[in-house]
């Protein structure tokens, strides 16, 4: 979950300072505001900030707050759940696998970007003009025997706030769970996440229960987690694999039929 490091602009101040209206008038948007002055932009990056830094400090009372308060003020909630929710959980990730956050911090952050979703997730569907999910169903958990849950809460957040519904089984799911819950829900798309090579195996286990069950025809399988390779992802017969959150949705959006 590292970031890409940043490009230097010293050597073209003209392009830079010309990007610079159009940023500042995303900014402003993203706060509410129809104007692009400089009240907004700071209101905006203000708001970004202390959403992401409740994630990272584990306050789930503080991060539903602040998305309340966004809500109250008329703020994108896609770019509040894009720019500091996601911000902070991805920072809360990194830090976990450094070893400068433990199990209860990460829990703790995985808490508070759900307080947050939980109010955030009407407004979501407001903006796109419904009061449900309109995209498919996506079944998501990480497989047997792997307690690790933060990547899949990622991942199961973006794909939320991109209009799919999600059926969200937790960590440690067993593997006849997964198949369980796609022909219930009558999904067309299971995402598996595994974190440890240890756990791996259980992704290819769940497409193999799949194709046992006469199922494998009509549900595509999505695959991913830090030990988890494209090339694994062939092996095992996985129709997809995302190495980020952001791919995670291509992949979906791809697999389901959907527009780029």
């Amino acid at each position: 979950m590292s970031g890409a490091a940043l490009k230097s602009l010293g050597a073209e101040p003209t392009k830079a300072m010309a990007k610079r209206p159009a940023v500042e008038q995303n900014w402003a948007r993203a706060a509410g505001r129809g104007s692009a002055d400089a009240g907004g932009v700071m209101e905006a990056r203000e708001l970004f900030e202390r959403q992401r830094q409740a994630v990272l400090d584990g306050d789930a009372a503080r991060a539903a707050a602040l998305a309340r308060e966004a809500v109250s003020s008329g703020a994108d909630p896609q770019a509040c759940v894009d720019r500091g929710y996601v911000a902070g959980i991805r920072e809360v990730g990194r830090l976990f696998e450094e070893g400068e956050l433990f199990l209860p911090e990460l829990m703790q952050g995985a808490d508070a970007m759900k307080s947050a979703m939980d109010v955030l997730r009407p407004e979501l569907l407001r903006a796109r003009g419904g009061g449900a999910a309109s995209g498919p169903a996506v079944v998501i958990g990480t497989v047997q025997g792997d307690i690790h849950d933060i990547g899949k809460m990622l991942v199961a957040t973006m794909l939320e706030a991109h209009g799919f519904r999600l059926v969200d089984l937790g960590s440690d799911v067993p593997d006849a769970r997964f198949v369980e819950a796609a022909e219930r829900e009558a999904s067309p798309l299971l995402a598996l996440s595994a974190l440890l090579t240890t756990t791996m195996p259980g992704q290819g286990r769940v497409i193999a229960l799949l194709r046992e069950r006469g199922l494998r025809d009509r549900v595509r399988v999505l695959v991913g987690g830090a030990p988890v390779t494209r090339g694994y992802a062939a092996e095992i017969g996985a129709d997809g694999y995302a190495p980020s959150a952001v791919e995670a949705v291509a992949e979906a959006r791809r697999l389901t039929g959907l527009a780029p």
